[in-house]
């Protein structure tokens, strides 16, 4: 696709979703992203400078979100595409040895984070008439493993969240599950160790990931698809 696009990356300071700020940003389209941190938020907006935005947010925190994405709106209209990619993962443990804390800690970004950012959102969206919604889910949001139960439940609520959300939105936007693969982040590191680092880097990644995300489409709505 060569029109410019709007579009709104949550996880946006690192791994994947930094990877995708780079190179939306190098091909012209306006990026508007958050982060957690407040210190690698500021690292990042250093770099592509306006008309780009990106803001401290923690997207599990509904009133942040609700005063982010008003904002971001108000400044910029309602994306053309947003990108769901905030997520963190539980270290390695059988389910009983999982805290509740840590369970919850999954669960509150994962999913109710992405709920949240299609509540700030999607409204606009709507009011528009078009948009892309991506939530970005795994392979163990489509299958399992040991050690990794929470993060498992997360992804398959975003794969069924996903699909009922197609179910409702009007004409003229969709909403996709997408897996990006198998790639060297520091959330896989966390699972994986130093067998990670024979995989693709995000910045590899990103250059099939890009144009997969740019051409996704209303004939995509409800579709669970794989980066490839």
């Amino acid at each position: 696709m060569t029109d410019q696009r709007t579009v709104v990356v949550s996880g946006a300071t690192r791994g994947l979703g930094r990877a995708l700020v780079k190179l939306l940003v190098s091909l012209g389209h306006t990026v508007i992203g958050c982060g957690r941190s407040q210190s690698k938020v500021l690292e990042l907006s250093r770099e592509p400078g306006n008309p780009h935005r990106f803001d401290p947010v923690d997207v599990s925190d509904w009133s942040q979100v609700e005063k982010w994405s008003a904002d971001v709106v108000q400044q910029f209209g309602p994306p053309d595409l947003l990108v769901n990619n905030a997520g963190i993962i539980n270290r390695n443990a059988a389910l009983w040895e999982v805290s509740e804390d840590e369970f919850s800690a999954v669960m509150a970004v994962n999913v109710n984070g992405t709920a949240n950012v299609i509540r700030g959102f999607v409204p606009a969206m709507i009011d528009r008439g078009g948009g892309i919604i991506v939530n970005m889910s795994s392979g163990w949001g489509r299958s399992t493993s040991p050690e990794v139960a929470p993060y498992c439940a997360s992804k398959w609520a975003v794969e069924g969240l996903t699909r009922a959300l197609s179910q409702e939105l009007p004409p003229g936007l969709a909403a996709v599950a997408v897996n990006p693969g198998v790639i060297d982040t520091e959330l896989l590191r966390s699972c994986w160790g130093d067998g990670a680092a024979s995989l693709p880097t995000p910045e590899i990644w990103a250059e099939r990931a890009v144009p997969f995300l740019l051409d996704l489409s209303v004939s995509d709505n409800g579709k669970s698809l794989s980066v490839s």
